[in-house]
């Protein structure tokens, strides 16, 4: 049991923190822009409406304090965040080197002015600390936090700022604004857990928080974790030609990720509450930017917590490590819904990301054109669907109307119209696009081999592909050049001109997803595939968290089918604190689980949900625990050996640009 617990929980944690610490890997042999990538991004300075400084002016408006340097450190000394390895080189002073899309770098720009802002009468912001944002509201007697960030030592430093800078009080309350573990990791780096349980603070939530912090990426969440490196380029040097910014923020934290759960449940939109002597009232937009998630009014200051819903990039419809995609429809409904229902009465706009805004006129036409975003990439992609066009052909069709596109608010630093209208599409279709051709493909390397061979063999191949990239044909190159490396991974020549043409995909990106995704895919090109690293996807607060149903879904997929093949295992299982009994069952291939107990079990295991969280947490062993009276087996003790061996370990770091 003790080896199942490397990634049954703290899956969804270990998405965007349990990241690899760049130091441990060799630096990539990175290549100047090309003159091509050169005049893409000169072009870019030419299409968007760079003189309008707004944002640089709300983004340091209300500014109080910072420190000079911002490295942070966990308990052991190592470096959780570090802020001063994107100031060597990022700076408002500075030009968007040819490297970097400058449309991009200016996010990148406005990603550093960090510290503590007053965003209004009450209202505080820590920015630049993670990638999101930590609200502190104050109250009649303490703070209401608002988003705790991912590690508990940037939330620690966020809060000792605010104390140095404002006075010290007590945390009397946290709010989540939803389920991504940005949004509530560092809540004990503020909170002591017995002061929730004691009713001294409170924990307030959006209704199904914790189900689905714990639950949204447990199921895949090895593939996710692998995904994730590329998606937020953890691996990448911060440098022009490396990582510059996530699009929400720098990058993300890497220190300690925890829970609490939630005290407080919100599930109806115009709940209102009094806080410490705030009032607040709260909308709910489940299935937004979250399956769980809400915004939040705070009356008496005329002031709209927007949580995740705007922010000032367009957002993912479709994440790139991997997720069930969004409805944009509803997305845009619920905006509407904050426009009819607060609409009149909002003079500042804040969120879990970036900088706020003020003047109503100012933030309602943000709002506006944060609802059409969404709309009208829905309804095009829609259209455009019914007119039979596949997901890629309609999302190279898709171009925002001007006075969308043209919206600093509105551009893709994070999400892009291109792979979200692909989304609308797999969110009704499917990944089927109705050619026969698609419905049995070929296996990638099998595919390769006889594209390789149609197209005259790798030698031809490669003299094209160099055509091309001089030409500046990058996506062309990358797509038969991945047909070279698949054919036969050992073909140097192919993965570095592969790697080059990503490369200087990299470079032109908006995208800071995208930008990540390209240069690490050319990294583990030049370098192989990392073996080793800071992985630790076993989040205690996660575990202790999670349902016994959610362990036995997890086990089903980890259940290796070909192996059980033939076999029949039956356990029943006593937790004895919950009071909950369950049988575990394997027949035709298959983990299934009970409610009831089968009547001839293989054996019987009694123990507590405490034991099994140690178990997983390696803190003990299955022989540990029985020689302690923890774990009690009756019957044949073998059998549960065996449907152990029939569990999968997921090796975390599969191939991805190579077979």
């Amino acid at each position: 049991m003790a080896r199942q617990s490397a990634l049954i929980a703290g899956a969804a944690t270990a998405l965007i923190c349990a990241l690899i610490p760049i130091a441990s890997l060799a630096q990539t042999q990175s290549k100047p822009a090309s003159e091509a990538t050169k005049a893409a991004n000169a072009a870019v300075l030419n299409s968007l409406p760079f003189s309008d400084k707004q944002d640089f002016e709300d983004a340091q408006r209300g500014f109080v304090a910072r420190p000079e340097k911002l490295t942070i450190k966990d308990a052991k000394g190592n470096v959780v965040w570090d802020l001063e390895q994107y100031k060597t080189y990022i700076g408002d002073d500075k030009p968007a080197p040819d490297s970097v899309n400058p449309s991009l770098w200016r996010n990148a720009q406005l990603g550093l002015h960090y510290g503590l802002f007053k965003v209004t009468d009450r209202i505080y912001q820590v920015r630049g600390y993670d990638l999101s944002v930590m609200t502190f509201i104050q109250g009649d007697t303490g703070w209401i936090v608002g988003d705790p960030l991912i590690s508990t030592e940037t939330a620690k430093a966020a809060y000792d700022l605010v104390s140095e800078n404002l006075g010290k009080k007590p945390v009397v309350a946290v709010i989540y604004s939803h389920s991504h573990v940005d949004h509530y990791g560092g809540v004990r780096g503020i909170v002591d857990e017995n002061d929730v349980k004691s009713g001294k603070v409170r924990i307030i939530a959006p209704e199904g928080f914790t189900e689905e912090a714990v639950s949204e990426n447990v199921i895949a969440g090895n593939a996710m974790s692998r995904r994730a490196i590329y998606m937020y380029g953890a691996l990448l040097p911060r440098s022009p030609v490396g990582g510059v910014s996530g699009g929400l923020g720098p990058t993300t934290s890497t220190g300690t990720a925890t829970l609490i759960v939630p005290s407080e449940t919100i599930s109806k939109t115009g709940t209102k509450l009094t806080i410490d002597g705030i009032d607040v009232e709260f909308q709910m937009t489940p299935g937004t930017e979250a399956p769980s998630e809400m915004n939040t009014f705070f009356s008496q200051f005329k002031a709209m917590w927007m949580a995740e819903n705007t922010t000032h990039t367009l957002h993912n419809l479709l994440t790139l490590r991997g997720a069930k995609v969004r409805d944009a429809a509803a997305w845009a409904r619920f905006l509407q819904q904050t426009i009819d229902m607060f609409g009149p009465n909002i003079d500042v706009e804040f969120a879990s990301h970036h900088w706020p805004m003020w003047g109503h006129e100012r933030i309602i036409d943000y709002l506006k054109k944060q609802r059409d975003l969404y709309k009208y990439i829905h309804d095009q992609s829609v259209r455009l669907m019914n007119e039979g066009y596949t997901g890629v052909e309609l999302s190279n069709m898709i171009k925002l109307p001007k006075e969308l596109d043209q919206s600093w608010f509105n551009r893709g630093y994070y999400g892009t119209v291109k792979h979200n209208s692909r989304a609308v599409y797999q969110r009704y279709m499917g990944f089927y696009d109705a050619n026969p051709t698609t419905l049995d493909e070929l296996p990638p390397e099998e595919a390769a081999v006889k594209y390789v061979e149609y197209m005259g063999g790798a030698p031809a191949i490669i003299a094209k592909a160099k055509g091309d990239f001089d030409k500046g044909q990058y996506r062309w190159v990358a797509m038969a050049l991945k047909n070279v490396v698949f054919a036969d991974p050992s073909n140097k020549e192919a993965k570095e001109l592969l790697a080059d043409a990503y490369e200087q995909m990299g470079y032109q990106a908006e995208s800071g997803p995208w930008r990540s995704v390209y240069l690490q895919g050319a990294y583990e090109l030049r370098h192989g595939v990392p073996n080793s690293g800071g992985i630790d996807t076993a989040s205690p607060d996660t575990i202790k968290a999670m349902s016994p149903e959610l362990l036995f879904d997890y086990l089903g997929v980890r259940l290796n089918g070909p192996k059980a093949e033939g076999k029949k295992i039956g356990l029943n299982i006593n937790f004895t604190d919950l009071n909950k009994k369950y049988a575990l069952f394997v027949e035709n291939g298959t983990l299934n689980y009970s409610p009831k107990f089968v009547e001839t079990p293989d054996a019987m295991l009694t123990l507590t949900k405490n034991t099994l969280d140690s178990i997983q947490l390696k803190t003990t062993t299955i022989d540990d625990a029985i020689a302690a009276g923890d774990l009690k087996v009756e019957g044949n003790k073998q059998s549960f050996s065996d449907f152990l061996g029939l569990l999968d370990t997921y090796p975390f770091w599969f191939n991805i640009v190579t077979p």
